[in-house]
């Protein structure tokens, strides 16, 4: 059984209502967009979390940049546990979250920065849980769909990022290029040197620059994590 709560060093994340837990893909995901966006020179003054969860990744975005940011999540348990965690951390006054399908939600304001850590699989591995599939699946929200949502809620200047499955990285690559946006960066997720590929954090513009992709593995052959993990989650775990 999970836990009930994963503590980080300067906030605690409540799981106890969601259907998807804390994970380190996503910790690495949050970390690594966190430190993307701290080392510009000019942080995006507004984002948009799309499809929540827990608050995790608006979280660890907020510990490290200055910009206000907006979640959705269309579970009402969800929406609940996040919004409990948001409230509880130094940094509730640039949190806000909305209780809605994001495929009605449209700001009145463009967003500077959009991420996702969406529901990426398709009909492989369903359960027979309606809240884990629409959480882990494309039941309530597919790709197709999530670009579009992006297209319309992003400033013309703006950028966004999206944690998914390598296996169907390439074909939202391709997806996201038929919309307009150009890959700007490509992290290919392995758990050890060793093992396949198992997560890409893909970074969009819709102008085209130069292209960067990387490899980063979670632990060495030694089962321990490596220099370039400990980096981007030591001001977030506890013993690191």
């Amino acid at each position: 059984m999970s836990n009930n709560y994963f503590q980080f060093k300067q906030f605690t994340i409540h799981q106890d209502k969601c259907a998807m837990k804390v994970c380190t893909d996503a910790c690495l995901f949050g970390g690594y967009i966190a430190d993307r966006i701290s080392k510009k020179e000019v942080q995006p003054g507004s984002s948009l979390d799309i499809g929540s969860g827990t608050g995790l990744l608006s979280i660890l975005l907020a510990q490290k940049c200055n910009t206000t940011i907006d979640a959705i999540e269309i579970d009402q348990d969800a929406y609940q546990q996040a919004k409990e965690n948001f409230t509880n951390t130094p940094w509730c006054n640039r949190l806000q979250i909305h209780c809605t399908d994001a495929l009605q939600f449209q700001a009145e304001k463009k967003y500077d920065f959009i991420f996702s850590n969406p529901p990426f699989f398709g009909n492989d591995l369903r359960s027979d849980n309606q809240q884990i599939n629409a959480a882990k699946h494309d039941t309530t929200l597919t790709l197709d769909q999530l670009i579009q949502i992006v297209d319309i809620n992003l400033s013309s200047e703006g950028s966004f990022a999206i944690l998914l499955p390598y296996h169907r990285s390439e074909y939202f690559i391709g997806q996201a290029k038929k919309t307009g946006f150009h890959l700007q960066e490509k992290i290919s997720v392995q758990q050890t040197p060793s093992h396949d590929f198992f997560r890409s954090m893909l970074f969009f513009s819709r102008s085209e620059r130069e292209f960067i992709s990387a490899e980063l593995s979670i632990k060495n052959s030694n089962n321990e994590y490596t220099e370039n993990f400990v980096e981007l989650l030591k001001d977030y775990y506890l013993y690191l």
